[in-house]
């Protein structure tokens, strides 16, 4: 290898990528102090040294139609991208989640001679299975995150690597839920529901409304219950802020800045959106209600696509309907009241055990072995 730095470009769409991609960062320096990392990164990536040629918030959209409003500036985004690696061309490429902007982004750069890796698999095993060939143009390495997806591309022969899961690292198997409450000022004996209604704004718009309507009917039917909601960002506070104020809301909540980790521990069970935190909520050992609205075209469409039986991590990974799933309509205060309430009063104390397992099975030292993957890529064509 020469004496230059390595470069690595680097592009992470929504708040989940950017914890996996500063743990990818960080392990990567552990071998390479001078490596140079450039893209799109958001505040985790952005303290590891990553240099953002965009704010991170604007990739962070989620559903067809919503994207659709705003398609131009998502296409200058991504195009700008493109050339500016092009022009000045890393040792490679780490498109991050976020498979609609990265993939397209990839295919480009590979076919300018630029090594590829997509970290996070489209889940093309749930719907629209033939994007395994857009994968396989537009990358030369996936890193999967789950083993069920290994498998898918293996059967299809694209080359692929299980990671295992940065958050099943993260977390400790045994979580402790009095150091949690103590940190958040909790008391040990609270009733706790947490909210979780997504990280980006369209989510929130979606979901809070209908996560409010129950959290008050379930204080309403259990005096004294604690509610944390845990905001993203301040963009995504002020929203909620902005909801809560606007309809004059009587329910007693308490909007915490990030600690989604320790708030989640905290509970005695989790109201929220699908996505990564029903992972990380499985790994904290808790019971939950996992639910997803899309806007009413964006739901129209996906639903006449995807084929999977289930839309969330817990049941996903063990095959089974481990945690109950409310999807569009179903997002109801009322019903979810009634599924939440036992939770409450009861716990589920049976999802313990199978929760642990699967903790162990994605328990790889996640961002060391992506590491190794992505160096020995770039060695095996030399710097």
């Amino acid at each position: 290898m020469s004496s230059t730095p390595l470069r690595v470009g680097i592009v992470a769409g929504e708040a989940s990528g950017d914890i996996l991609g500063a743990g990818l960062i960080q392990a990567l320096k552990a071998r390479h102090p001078d490596i140079q990392f450039e893209g799109i990164a958001g505040p985790r990536m952005q303290e590891q040294g990553c240099r953002s040629l965009f704010d991170m918030e604007e990739l962070s959209v989620m559903g067809l139609v919503e994207v659709l409003s705003r398609i131009r500036r998502l296409l200058h985004i991504r195009k700008s991208v493109a050339e500016h690696f092009i022009a000045n061309p890393p040792d490679l490429f780490v498109g991050i989640d976020a498979p609609d902007f990265n993939l397209g982004l990839e295919t480009r750069l590979k076919a300018a001679g630029i090594r590829t890796v997509q970290y996070v698999s489209p889940t093309i095993w749930a719907w629209r299975e033939k994007r395994v060939f857009k994968v396989a143009k537009a990358t030369n390495l996936v890193l999967s995150l789950l083993p069920f997806e290994k498998a898918f591309y293996d059967k299809h022969q694209v080359p692929c690597t299980f990671v295992g899961h940065t958050l099943a690292d993260a977390v400790p198997l045994e979580p402790d839920t009095q150091a949690a409450r103590a940190r958040l000022g909790v008391e040990q004996g609270d009733k706790v529901l947490a909210l979780l209604p997504g990280s980006r704004g369209g989510e929130v718009n979606l979901l809070l409304a209908p996560f409010v309507q129950t959290a008050a009917r379930l204080q309403q039917s259990l005096p004294g219950l604690k509610v944390l909601l845990p905001a993203a960002n301040a963009r995504r506070r002020e929203q909620i802020e902005r909801y809560l104020t606007q309809t004059d809301s009587q329910v007693d909540i308490q909007i915490v800045d990030g600690q989604s980790r320790d708030v989640m521990t905290a509970a005695d069970a989790i109201l929220l959106a699908s996505g990564t935190a029903t992972l990380e909520a499985m790994l904290c050992k808790k019971p939950m209600l996992v639910t997803y609205k899309f806007n009413w075209l964006t739901y129209q469409i996906a639903k006449r696509m995807v084929k999977a039986k289930f839309f969330s991590l817990p049941n996903l990974l063990a095959g089974e309907a481990l945690v109950p799933e409310l999807l569009q309509d179903e997002v109801e205060p009322g019903r979810m009241a009634d599924i939440l309430e036992p939770m409450l009063k009861d716990g589920a104390p049976a999802l313990q055990a199978k929760f642990t397992a699967i903790h162990q099975q994605l328990k790889l030292n996640a961002d060391e072995r992506a590491a190794d993957a992505i160096m020995s890529l770039i060695e095996s064509h030399g710097k």
